[in-house]
């Protein structure tokens, strides 16, 4: 469907070129490099996108530990402006997240789906502004009126206020946490459990898995 910024096609796109990353040369020569601003080129693109919007999707789904505030700012002026980044991080991160899934259990990936004829809505939520990120979010205690359902009123982590200024994108966010060992709302609950796992037991889980996979967290 349409989002806030993009069009059902455009988002289409850019779910194209998060799966495009982990064979572009480019993607992988910086990957391998001391700095990835030390090697220069041009990604090998999937889809009909602009450059600042596939260097987005590439970047932020190939080599995610290394991004800058200045890298975000070269982005924008080259006219990837915030709601629109925004909204792109949503969709690789909901790619990313279902496509590993995919990989680890041993099943083919999703087809992407057809897109869906329409405009963007253009929203923005009137309580978004600077708050120390590198884009516009809503304050923890301004989630309020259509944005209500974001999240409980001053209860929510910042990985979550980042996508605020295209809501739509933190109501997917939910969905997919809700499909998770826990729903973003339980994360705070140190007695939460789920199934045969207590809190302490997904902790520990969690930190090996982690540790194992170099998390920048």
């Amino acid at each position: 469907m349409p989002g806030s910024w993009w069009t059902g096609a455009e988002r289409v796109a850019i779910a194209r070129e998060t799966r495009a990353a982990v064979e572009c040369s480019l993607c992988l020569a910086r990957k391998q490099a001391l700095s990835p601003s030390a090697v220069s080129g041009a990604h090998e693109r999937a889809a009909p996108l602009s450059a600042a919007a596939v260097e987005a999707a590439h970047r932020i789904s190939f080599d995610p530990g290394r991004l800058t505030r200045g890298w975000r700012d070269q982005l924008r002026e080259a006219g990837l402006e915030d709601g629109s980044y925004v909204e792109l991080i949503g969709i690789v991160v909901t790619v990313v997240s279902i496509d590993a899934f995919c990989r680890g259990i041993g099943v083919p990936l999703h087809p992407l789906p057809t897109p869906i004829a329409g405009e963007p809505t253009h929203y923005r939520p009137s309580q978004a502004r600077e708050d120390g990120a590198w884009v516009p979010m809503i304050p923890a205690r301004a989630a309020t009126g259509d944005e209500e359902d974001l999240w409980r009123r001053g209860r929510t982590g910042n990985v979550v206020r980042a996508l605020s200024l295209v809501p739509d994108e933190v109501r997917t966010l939910k969905d997919l946490s809700a499909a998770h060992y826990l729903r973003d709302d339980q994360v705070a609950n140190p007695r939460a459990r789920m199934a045969h796992l207590s809190r302490p037991q997904m902790e520990l889980l969690a930190a090996r898995i982690s540790a194992l996979r170099e998390c920048f967290y």
